[in-house]
């Protein structure tokens, strides 16, 4: 065995075999079953550029769901490389439990001018779910802290996703294999999903029924993501915060996949035209360079929190790398382009030809049951005549054969690509899915 002189592993042991198996020999992947991973054609990326992706064969595909929703302005933008690198020659981390970093501090103030929250205050993590997880307890305590007894549940959604830590995946709905940790889940009141028409209608009334016991509702904002895509009335989401408002209740927003622009809005909430007291950001909020997330509280979340020197009152809750300056100086630098190159208008222009393109191409298709689209948040639905084909995956397969990386949930292709596409990227997007879907449908 080839070895090097302090004993690591040479990086050419290994030789004849490929990447993938390489890759399976050591990594556990999320959300995948190892026994299969190599049976499904996965891409090793060797480096990444634009909307692109390079596999070490030198194969390039065109990353249509923006690296799992993350990359808003693609990859090796060069603006946002500078940020890193001066940020590098400040210093990389230090800690922000009882102190503070100038990047972290100027991200913040950044992030207060534009996030739809009343005199906001950032508790920073790593990934979305240890925001949701930080909006739940800081719910739970807010109602401790003043004295309010039995403000212990939540309301939240049928078919909602939140993560995979504890707090999180009670709030969600299952699913993705979850029920195997039903035990380990606290109860919640559960409104219905967004495909039901009465779900708002429901979730309103269960504000006013449950209120006395509720500490907080949690939405995702216009769009149920993980669950498929679902869509939601703006105003209906608002009836919602009107409940909460007129009972006295929390309301968590959960724009961990909507947030930074996703939607045609900064925030989805904006279209909603209200303020929730709680927000949680993520995925786009460092452009996809380096693992940030966000808790937002409003001013009079936060202030319920302030007491006496380690009372009883402080908020004894953080993470090691929480506020990690060279996520923030990408994240502040990233707010500043997404203004500078008008994102916006970008995602709206893009979001109706895109549902123009889908319309003509993808909904006819026999294969295909429902599709979704807002912003540039997407999700076709196909319609498999039995169970157990994995529709869904081998279209995917098909698709990255012709060089679109998608990704399915399920029966369902997500589209998500970067805020920046091109019309032509959009054009090449759905020409590779009705091909895509056509040959991963026939039968095998």
């Amino acid at each position: 065995m080839a070895r090097m002189a302090d004993g690591a592993r040479s990086h050419d042991e290994p030789a004849g075999r490929s990447w993938v198996e390489r890759d399976a020999a050591v990594v556990w992947h999320g959300f995948t079953q190892m026994a299969a991973y190599a049976d499904n054609a996965p891409v090793v990326v060797e480096r990444a550029e634009g909307h692109y992706l390079w596999d070490p064969d030198g194969n390039r595909y065109l990353d249509a769901i923006s690296s799992l929703w993350v990359t808003t302005l693609g990859h090796r933008v060069p603006e946002l490389d500078a940020a890193l690198r001066d940020q590098i020659d400040r210093g990389a981390h230090t800690t922000m439990l009882g102190n503070g970093n100038r990047a972290t501090v100027e991200l913040a103030e950044a992030l207060a001018r534009v996030v739809p929250v009343d005199d906001p205050h950032f508790l920073f993590a790593g990934d979305g779910a240890s925001a949701v997880e930080q909006a739940l307890k800081i719910a739970f305590q807010y109602w401790v802290n003043l004295g309010v007894e039995g403000r212990t549940t939540y309301l939240a959604f049928g078919d909602a996703y939140h993560g995979d830590t504890i707090g999180a995946l009670s709030v969600g709905d299952g699913g993705f294999g979850t029920d195997l940790f039903d035990p380990l889940r606290f109860p919640v009141v559960r409104a219905p999903g967004f495909t039901d028409p009465q779900c708002f209608d429901r979730a309103v009334a269960l504000v006013a029924q449950h209120a006395h016991e509720l500490a907080a509702v949690i939405v995702e904002p216009v769009v149920q993501g993980a669950a498929g895509m679902h869509l939601a009335d703006p105003a209906d989401v608002a009836r919602l915060a009107a409940a909460c408002r007129a009972h006295d209740v929390l309301l968590i927003c959960d724009e961990v996949a909507t947030g930074f622009g996703r939607t045609g809005t900064l925030f989805a909430t904006e279209q909603c035209r209200f303020r929730p007291d709680l927000l949680c950001l993520g995925k786009g909020l460092t452009a996809g360079y380096l693992a940030m997330s966000a808790t937002v509280a409003s001013g009079r979340v936060f202030d319920a929190f302030l007491g006496e020197d380690l009372g009883p009152r402080t908020l004894y809750h953080g993470h090691s790398y929480s506020g990690n300056a060279l996520a923030a100086a990408v994240a502040l630098r990233h707010l500043e382009l997404v203004e500078a190159w008008d994102v916006l208008a970008n995602v709206q222009a893009r979001s109706r030809e895109l549902r123009d393109l889908l319309a003509d191409r993808i909904t006819p298709l026999p294969q295909v049951g429902d599709v979704r689209l807002h912003g540039l948040m997407g999700g076709v639905e196909l319609a498999p005549p039995a169970d157990g084909l994995r529709w869904g995956r081998r279209v995917c397969a098909a698709a990255v054969a012709r060089g679109v990386l998608l990704r399915p949930l399920g029966d369902v292709v997500v589209l998500m690509p970067p805020l920046t596409v091109t019309s032509e990227e959009v054009h090449e997007i759905v020409r590779v899915l009705a091909e895509a879907i056509v040959a991963g449908t026939d039968t095998p």
